[in-house]
């Protein structure tokens, strides 16, 4: 028997989205050339003096442009963002809302040179994956954030509120986050999967996928091997994850490297077991009727965040800190979560969420408790040097080198 839906709007749109299948907002890499253009970036870092912040000029111009990734904000069976109409609503502000992220580094090659440069580049606000944002942060292509203006930040949770590329979160906020797992077709292995050295027995040879983001696929391998990634560990600590990686290609136990494609290969059979991302999970037994298994390795996981910045150039930051703020009341940070299928870096967003759908509030990949939290780490910044070397040698497996 289905539940009889609230009367209030608002939580009547979030028990709505919350039923629905979302499509995750990452895409796929386009193959070894989009590799091999993501290494390419990764090797050019200007050498001129960072640009300065531009003027703002928020308290004239209530305009706001906001660049995302795809399905990941909430939307109304119109295509119409409820949340982001309720602050258009209460701010004043219009705001332009662009889903024109397709990944990190494409986003990048299209407005770095403008970055470098300090000029606006059509965003006020854009969400950036961590180590996207700790590049823009140390090339200087992002605006301090003024925290006065941001009160909710005190909503933020304590495990996101320092990390080692932004202390204090000086310059980023995030915006969701997710884990990267194992996934497994329950049918086929009614047992499931624990360790990531599962992936490697001789039954799934040619059925396994891995991800094509390096940090998510060589994070899993890394601390299967015992290495922490999230502390000092070496070159040489990669390097002997990587060889684990490039046995497991070479020998074609591993069928496919893909972005978010892997989905269709879970859903279309050629793969049945696979390193994925925790939100597509819930998207996938959406469409498949719970077919799918999701779990953390033993050794862990990774988790990510995407984060707000505000680019060098823009003229409208405190614009963008009112919507950062707004983001961070936790009832509209829940409802963002029930759409999305993501992790909400918001406290009080379960609180929200548990009051509406107690079912909704104990998801552990949308609302995940200290326990889960402590079974996966974040993989640290790495240093210029070392973000083209580990991505050298991730791509030389790609192109069989």
């Amino acid at each position: 028997m289905s539940r009889a839906l609230p009367e209030d709007p608002l939580i009547r749109s979030l028990v709505l989205q919350a039923r629905k299948a979302q499509v995750s907002r990452r895409t796929m890499l386009a193959g070894s050339g989009g590799l091999a253009a993501a290494l390419a970036l990764a090797a050019c870092a200007p050498t001129t003096e960072a640009p300065k912040p531009a003027k703002d000029n928020s308290a004239t111009d209530k305009t706001l442009k906001w660049s995302n990734w795809p399905g990941y904000m909430d939307e109304d069976d119109d295509k119409n963002y409820p949340t982001l109409m309720r602050f258009e609503q209460e701010s004043g502000i219009k705001v332009t809302y662009n889903v024109d992220v397709d990944d990190n580094n494409s986003y990048y090659a299209k407005v770095r040179d403008q970055l470098a440069l300090g000029q606006d580049i059509g965003a006020d606000t854009v969400c950036l994956t961590d180590w996207m944002v700790s590049r823009l942060i140390r090339l200087g292509y992002t605006q301090e954030l003024d925290h006065a203006n941001i009160p909710n930040l005190a909503n933020l949770s304590p495990s996101l509120q320092d990390p080692d590329f932004d202390p204090g979160r000086a310059n980023s906020l995030p915006w969701q986050g997710g884990f990267a797992g194992l996934c497994w077709n329950k049918e086929k292995l009614p047992n499931g999967l624990k360790s990531v050295s599962d992936l490697w027995a001789p039954e799934l040879k040619g059925k396994v996928g891995v991800l094509s983001e390096m940090r998510d696929t060589m994070g899993l391998i890394m601390l299967q091997e015992g290495i922490d990634i999230s502390g000092d560990f070496t070159a040489a600590d990669f390097t002997k994850a990587i060889d684990v990686f490039r046995e497991q290609v070479e020998s074609g136990q591993i069928r496919n490297v893909k972005g978010n494609s892997y989905v269709d290969d879970l859903a279309n059979g050629d793969t049945i077991a696979a390193i994925v991302w925790s939100g597509d999970v819930t998207l996938v037994n959406g469409e498949a009727g719970d077919k799918f298994g999701f779990v953390i390795p033993d050794a862990g996981g990774t988790i990510w965040n995407d984060n707000f910045v505000v680019p060098i150039g823009s003229p409208r930051k405190a614009n963008a800190e009112k919507l950062m703020n707004y983001y961070y009341e936790p009832e509209v940070a829940a409802e963002v979560a029930a759409w999305v299928n993501y992790i909400t870096p918001v406290e009080g967003a379960r609180e929200a969420a548990e009051a509406i759908d107690p079912e909704l509030a104990e998801n552990q990949l949308i609302f995940p408790n200290e326990e889960t939290l402590s079974t996966v780490k974040m993989f640290r910044t790495l240093t210029g040097a070392e973000e083209n070397d580990f991505q050298a040698q991730f791509q030389g497996v790609l192109l069989g080198a």
